[in-house]
């Protein structure tokens, strides 16, 4: 739970803050490099043409090991070594680049270029609101939760459905989920360092990565779905 202590804080716990959200900046930019790099190759050499003719379930079966890798690293992040769990949250980086890789099948590059300086710009907006506010976000937590839950359930029903009216709702609730998820993980990750005795040493930065890099992904992923131009 989020507490109004990271309203009033010493100097030189803004200096642990700091330390600690450079390295969850550096992990999280880290993963966005991998996974833009991995998603562009496979688009711009053709491979992932190839493979899709060759392996037709191919991106199922990547989604699948995206969930496997995330849902083992949650769970062992506590438990494993820093190099063990960054090699995990870039093996997740992988396999995301390689599934958003279809987006370039789908819509133009400007499109997703512009969409990316759009999420960017909206993210650090959010980030920034999140980590200044005074306002005890942990209200938004569970309304957020659920929404995240009503969106995917949204989607899946929608895969047989294939409305276009739900597909542009959850477009649209996605943004509003992801733009709020990304300012209270802010606050959430500036309490933990804070309560942490530690002040955020081990793995609790690759941590924080993973929930503002997952942030970041469906915050453009709900932009581009949006607000995107299609081929």
């Amino acid at each position: 739970m989020l507490s109004g202590e990271t309203a009033f804080i010493t100097s030189e716990d803004h200096l642990r803050v700091g330390a600690f959200f450079s390295k969850v900046y550096a992990w999280m930019s880290a993963a966005l490099a991998i996974s833009a790099g991995v998603a562009w190759y496979m688009a711009r050499s053709g491979k992932l043409l190839e493979i899709l003719q060759t392996t037709p379930n191919v991106i199922g079966m990547a989604l699948l090991a995206e969930v496997v890798v995330v849902i083992a690293l949650s769970f062992l992040l506590n438990r494993i070594s820093a190099v063990m769990a960054g090699l995990m949250f870039a093996l997740y980086a992988a396999l995301t680049g390689f599934t958003l890789s279809v987006i370039f099948l789908v819509y133009t590059s400007s499109s997703i270029a512009t969409t990316f300086l759009l999420t960017g710009a909206s993210y650090a907006a959010m980030g920034i609101y999140g980590y200044t506010t005074r306002k005890n976000l942990g209200a938004w937590g569970g309304f957020l939760f659920m929404s995240l839950v009503g969106m995917i359930i949204a989607s899946l029903i929608n895969l047989f459905l294939r409305s276009p009216a739900i597909e542009w709702i959850t477009a649209y609730a996605g943004i509003v989920v992801f733009a709020g998820l990304t300012a209270y993980d802010h606050q959430k990750l500036k309490a933990l360092c804070l309560m942490s005795p530690t002040g955020g040493a081990g793995n609790l930065a690759i941590y924080g990565a993973l929930s503002l890099y997952l942030d970041f992904v469906n915050l453009f992923l709900s932009l581009l779905r949006a607000f995107g131009r299609r081929r």
